[in-house]
């Protein structure tokens, strides 16, 4: 299947809403198609897919579109939101402490948080999560942001709620601290289960 024939078909996932002239639609893809305009195409496709939340094989054409395309940021950014319809996406406020260099922010950076958990012998346990910054590249010691976490073990989680406080580490004393803002957690096969913070 070539670029043309994915960006297609993964437009026939967008169902065509009742919009208002403001809103863009499945008939702005095709339009933006019919003119081979396909990255222009692909990103109105990633702003169609919020929300509600696509499926996760919506996420993963679109990724494979944009490796097609040669368009990594956007290749990361799908297969990041197929992932969170699978493990779940923890959305926070981050602020990053004492560093010796910023993290990077789009997905490469896995590390451990202390979100609560105790080990069996009664000590601080941590959990991986995936980070992914929401408006920039990467993160300066002392800079804030808002950040997205996907779990390794959603499971895990569960507890995790909006106003909580969690911190990132990398050893010891923790790298960054955060306030939880939302949570989107697999709840049994019945899909997300969603709690966003009160604003």
């Amino acid at each position: 299947m070539d670029v043309i024939e994915l960006l297609e078909s993964a437009t026939l996932l967008t169902p065509e809403e009742k919009a208002t002239d403001n809103d863009l639609t499945a008939r702005d893809v095709w339009d933006h198609l019919a003119h081979d305009e396909w990255e222009t195409a692909l990103t109105l496709l990633e702003e169609l897919g919020n929300p509600p939340p696509r499926s996760q094989r919506f996420w993963e054409q679109l990724a494979h579109a944009a490796e097609q395309l040669h368009l990594a940021h956007s290749a990361a950014w799908c297969h990041w939101r197929s992932a969170e319809l699978r493990n779940g996406m923890i959305r926070i406020d981050l602020t990053l402490g004492p560093r010796r260099a910023p993290i990077p922010g789009h997905g490469v950076l896995r590390p451990v948080w202390n979100i609560g958990n105790l080990s069996p012998t009664g000590d601080p346990a941590v959990n991986i999560a995936a980070l992914w910054l929401e408006n920039t590249p990467s993160l300066e010691p002392g800079d804030r942001t808002t950040a997205r976490l996907v779990p390794l073990t959603p499971t895990h989680w569960h507890h995790v709620r909006p106003g909580q406080s969690i911190t990132m580490h990398e050893g010891r004393p923790a790298t960054a601290t955060a306030v939880v803002r939302e949570v989107h957690l697999p709840d049994l096969g019945k899909g997300l289960a969603t709690g966003p913070a009160a604003e």
